[in-house]
């Protein structure tokens, strides 16, 4: 192009569609001040050629300036017989400036030229849902529909306005007639599959999603909401097929592994289970959920270490919540680690300075290591902030618990209560 061009030119020197057109390959290449020097000089020959202006506004989208870009595309307008590729540019602008209502009127204006402008169309939709204006969105794809009655993506966009607001039966509806218009549409098929999910209906949501599977190659995604669907019907070994098939699929995607990690642990098979939440750590190690399944499942087969690797790995994700710092202490406690138990509380105290699960175990770990003084300090701390917490000791330290001091405060401290 940029040859012909040049070519054209040395022809053709004064050619204004050939200037304008090298000015289009300039700013292709991302030459902006280079461009913008040569449209002044057209715009001085050619100031009632539309094309000057859009050229203009095009650099200066470029460079960020959006209003300055919309005035430019103003005054094309006002010298344009074609205002549709004008008015679509100007929507993209006010999307830019997330001026939502201005740039929804733009694309507006290119579906009352051209009523299959779908890429228009998605864009209004899109201006509703930013606005969150779901009542409006429906008010105009209807009135839309009235007019172009056999529009599937029309009928595909109306569903999801009714999905998003809850209104199932009626987002059904218009996916019926999205994919009775066009059989092939796969958009249809899923819409109306998650709609079925959404009502329950899990048997005709899967014929659903089969049938995207027989227009188009399979997906990950579907074969994953199958599988969903099975296990909602209670039919878990037909939900681990269509998991496993969907990590076949995309091996990367790690909710399909962390599907199948719950699904054996369901079945306690804790062994599979701690083999699919380890794919899953290894497409995503810096996922906190995932690392809180590891601790869980290896604690289940009683590898402790490792249960501990994985709380541990939570904190210095910053995952630090008060359940992670009682399941390590707790963890610690169990294996006779009792000093790091006490650590791993007194690091959760920095944050959570009045919780009675932290002053209760952090007594039954100090009457544990001979330090009554601070064992009796835990306790009374714990009766203040939850006596019924108290608990806790009977659970984790029964021997502490049936200490006669212990049982003396406990007692005196409930009758003080009443």
């Amino acid at each position: 192009a940029k040859k012909a061009v040049k070519l054209g030119l040395e022809q053709h020197p004064t050619s204004g569609d050939l200037k304008l057109l090298e000015v289009e390959i300039l700013i292709f290449d991302n030459k902006l001040e280079k461009a913008s020097q040569k449209l002044r000089r057209i715009e001085l020959l050619a100031p009632n050629n539309e094309e000057v202006y859009i050229q203009k506004a095009t650099i200066l989208s470029k460079s960020g300036s959006h209003k300055e870009s919309i005035e430019n595309l103003k005054i094309a307008l006002l010298h344009a017989d074609d205002k549709v590729d004008i008015w679509s540019m100007m929507g993209m602008e006010y999307l830019y400036l997330d001026d939502f209502e201005k740039a929804r009127l733009s694309f507006a204006k290119c579906i009352d030229v051209d009523y299959e402008d779908y890429s228009s169309l998605y864009n209004v939709v899109y201006c509703f849902d930013m606005q969150k204006n779901h009542e409006k969105a429906i008010i105009f794809l209807n009135a839309y529909l009235d007019k172009n009655p056999y529009s599937e993506v029309a009928w595909h966009q109306l569903g999801r306005q009714y999905f998003v607001l809850k209104r199932y039966k009626e987002a059904l509806t218009c996916f019926d007639y999205a994919v009775l218009i066009d059989e092939s549409f796969i958009g249809g098929y899923l819409e109306k599959a998650k709609t079925y999910e959404q009502l329950g209906e899990f048997e005709d949501a899967i014929k659903n999603y089969m049938l995207t599977l027989e227009l188009d190659d399979p997906t990950a995604f579907a074969y994953v909401r199958i599988g969903e669907c099975y296990q909602r019907l209670g039919k878990l070994d037909s939900a681990i097929r269509y998991y496993k098939k969907s990590v076949h699929e995309d091996p990367f995607l790690d909710k399909g592994w962390i599907l199948l990690t719950e699904a054996f642990y369901e079945q306690k098979d804790y062994q599979k289970s701690l083999y699919y939440i380890s794919k899953a750590i290894k497409i995503d190690e810096y996922n906190t959920f995932y690392w809180r399944k590891y601790s869980d499942i290896n604690i289940k087969l009683n590898s402790f270490k490792e249960g501990i690797k994985g709380l541990e790995k939570c904190i210095e994700l910053n995952d630090c919540s008060i359940e992670i710092y009682i399941a390590l202490s707790d963890v610690l406690l169990f294996i006779g680690d009792f000093n790091d138990a006490v650590k791993v509380l007194v690091s959760a105290q920095e944050t959570y300075k009045d919780a009675p699960e932290i002053e209760y175990r952090l007594s039954g770990l100090s009457f544990t290591l001979n330090n009554e003084d601070k064992a009796f300090t835990h306790l009374i701390n714990g009766m203040k902030l939850d006596y019924e917490y108290h608990i806790i000791i009977k659970d984790l330290f029964p021997l502490v618990f049936v200490n006669l001091k212990v049982q003396e405060l406990l007692s005196n401290y409930k009758k003080a209560m009443e």
